[in-house]
């Protein structure tokens, strides 16, 4: 339990799991790769697929939606089937995992804090500069 104090709590004891990686390679079933042509043709399947998840994602980073989420629902699809793309996952996982531990550090997210309300402090300086100095008038209205 988080209590907000950087100490251990006596009698606590931090267990790091090692969780076994899968082994790289393809994950489609024996049947199918028992047979050469059906086998190259899941892997097409698995890649058309997976580009279609990952265009779709690209397409959603400036509209409105998940973009990255599906971006990298994506690459899952292509990891079941890809080494390049398995390798690519545990490298975005292990970076990911890397960052959140990083953001947990009270240091670091003090000094995020203390950003973040100095970037607040100056926008709403200038909001209020801008007020000051032009009402509520829309900017492309304001004719100077």
């Amino acid at each position: 339990m988080n209590t907000g104090s950087d100490e251990m709590a006596e009698g606590v004891v931090v267990v790091k799991e090692e969780r076994e990686e899968r082994p790289l390679g393809s994950r489609a079933p024996d049947f199918v790769k028992a047979r050469r042509y059906l086998h190259l043709s899941w892997q097409v399947g698995v890649f058309v697929v997976g580009l279609v998840v990952v265009v779709g994602g690209i397409i959603m980073l400036p509209l409105p939606g998940p973009g990255w989420l599906v971006i990298f629902g994506g690459m899952a699809i292509w990891a079941t089937e890809f080494v390049w793309a398995q390798l690519v996952l545990r490298w975005t996982k292990r970076k990911v995992t890397a960052a959140a531990q990083r953001a947990l550090d009270p240091k670091v997210r003090r000094r995020n804090m203390i950003l973040t309300t100095i970037g607040l402090l100056i926008i709403a300086v200038l909001a209020g500069v801008y007020l000051w100095r032009f009402g509520l008038e829309l900017p492309w209205n304001i004719k100077e």
